[in-house]
């Protein structure tokens, strides 16, 4: 196995893992904020960096049946989230190749040093 690069996202609005603190999404690729995780409210971006993907697995969820990959920080190996790979109800399929961050489990870079 190589070795990985970490990609540095500039800019306001990057959220972070929370353990080690590694950049992983940029507020301007939040696609909605209406989600509901694991460990309580979640986010829906269209873009992210530094997560590895675990297995497939097909998931029931409250909005129908979805074959996820749960993702994990690329530093830490902390879970993230998940990103969906298929969703088997069209209205639904708009989420295929899109990804779910816990929040309890990434935070706001920028905004957490602006109170400072």
């Amino acid at each position: 196995m190589g070795y990985m690069h970490q990609a540095f996202l500039g800019g306001k609005g990057i959220y972070a893992c929370r353990d080690c603190h590694t950049h992983i999404a940029q507020r301007s690729c939040i696609e909605s904020r209406q989600y509901t995780g694991q460990y309580g409210r979640a986010i829906l971006f269209t873009d992210i960096v530094n997560v590895r993907a675990g297995q497939e697995d097909k998931r029931s969820m409250t909005t129908g049946v979805h074959i996820v990959r749960d993702i994990y920080c690329m530093r830490c190996n902390k879970y993230v989230g998940w990103t969906y790979i298929k969703a088997f109800e069209a209205d639904q399929r708009f989420k295929e190749g899109k990804f779910i961050l816990e929040r309890e489990v990434i935070y706001d870079i920028t905004r957490d040093w602006e109170v400072y």
